[in-house]
């Protein structure tokens, strides 16, 4: 087969659709070419939001990733089973997620987990939990630069910073931001969001270390700004897409060429009229918060306009005297692929063209263990 034809598996008679395919030689050279983009690759800690599954985890700690990122307890406990140094909970634990936090650092003592913190109120439960349980918690002060979801207003990071120092069991040691709202695919003016939003981040960094502390450690960004952190020396980098890559990413960021390493593989199953083919491919298994144009892309099938989608079926014009059949193959390149994956249970691995195996995409579930 050609290159051109790489996502192509050899034998589907077997394979039930819709399906998740992985290819892991290119996740192993996405892991690799992250590597290269950076001068050490102690400043990585990718967010492990896209994968969700432990053998690319174990990849990235292969290629000397030590620290990571993730969203849910499920993902760091999944962390914790992968034997991780160092995990960030990039969420701020509340109500009985605090007594799950503090039940996953007890389980695996040999990773060091941190968490973010953003108000008073939440702080005190972290505190009085970890100090009732006789431990301390590490957190990061979680910044608003800009996305308006969680954080601090920068403002009045400093002093938060303060008030999580003199507490008993909380130990901060540095700074969270997430600049998810900047996603231009011009790269210069990224470019500058980006540098608008980062000294903020200095700044309040800056005040901390004039009430007397040491400098924090900083951890910022996510994919799209990933190039502009890699250039500064002192911060730590999170990008999660590039494992998989998606057609989203790759058509607005092409300034990082990584390769796109899963898709959805689906089949026709009926013809509706003459000029309509419908596939198996519904929105219990590509991520639909987009519109409908924007959530898969056929690479053997470019030409198709998509027309319908409901939960187990997705509707496209072909055209007249198309050549479409029941049963054909279909593989597509979702735009969006962090929420793809999390519809699947698994994911079918995909070398030279065969099945080689699978991977559990374990840390889809809300709970493990814990």
């Amino acid at each position: 087969m050609s290159e051109s034809s790489w996502y192509q598996i050899s034998h589907t008679e077997n394979l039930q659709t819709p399906a998740l395919a992985i290819y892991p030689n290119r996740v192993r050279q996405n892991i690799d070419l992250l590597i290269s983009k950076i001068d050490h690759v102690s400043r990585l800690r990718p967010h492990i939001k896209t994968c969700k599954a432990i053998e690319p985890v174990l990849m990235m700690l292969s290629a000397g990733i030590r620290k990571f990122k993730c969203a849910t307890i499920a993902e760091a406990e999944m962390l914790g089973m992968a034997k991780v140094p160092d995990v960030l909970l990039a969420y701020q634990p509340v109500g009985a997620n605090v007594e799950r936090f503090l039940n996953l650092m007890q389980k695996f003592p040999e990773t060091s987990f941190s968490c973010l913190a953003d108000n008073q109120f939440s702080a005190e439960k972290l505190n009085e939990a970890a100090r009732q349980s006789s431990t301390q918690i590490k957190v990061y002060v979680d910044l608003n630069v800009g996305m308006d979801r969680t954080g601090i207003d920068p403002k009045h990071a400093a002093a938060f910073y303060g008030f999580c120092a003199i507490k008993e069991a909380l130990i901060p040691v540095g700074l969270h931001a997430y600049d998810g709202h900047i996603h231009e695919p011009d790269v210069e003016i990224r470019r500058k969001e980006w540098h608008t939003v980062f000294m903020q981040v200095k700044t309040v960094s800056a005040e901390i270390m004039e009430k007397g502390f040491d400098k924090p450690k900083i951890i910022a960004g996510g994919t799209p700004t990933f190039p502009f952190y890699a250039e500064e020396t002192d911060v730590e980098c999170s990008p999660g897409t590039f494992v998989y890559w998606d057609d989203g990413y790759q058509s607005h960021f092409a300034e990082q060429p990584f390769l796109p390493a899963a898709l959805v593989v689906c089949r026709v199953i009926s013809l509706p009229d003459e000029t309509k083919i419908c596939l198996d491919l519904g929105h219990k298994s590509i991520s639909a918060e987009n519109g409908l144009q924007q959530r898969v892309r056929f690479l053997n099938a470019p030409e198709l306009k998509l027309i319908s989608q409901s939960e187990e079926h997705l509707v496209a014009e072909a055209g007249e005297n198309h050549r479409y059949q029941i049963g054909d193959v279909l593989y597509g390149l979702p735009y969006h692929i962090c929420p793809t994956v999390a519809l699947h249970q698994f994911g079918v691995t995909i070398e030279n063209h065969e099945i080689t195996g699978s991977w559990e995409t374990l840390a889809r579930n809300r709970k493990i263990t814990l």
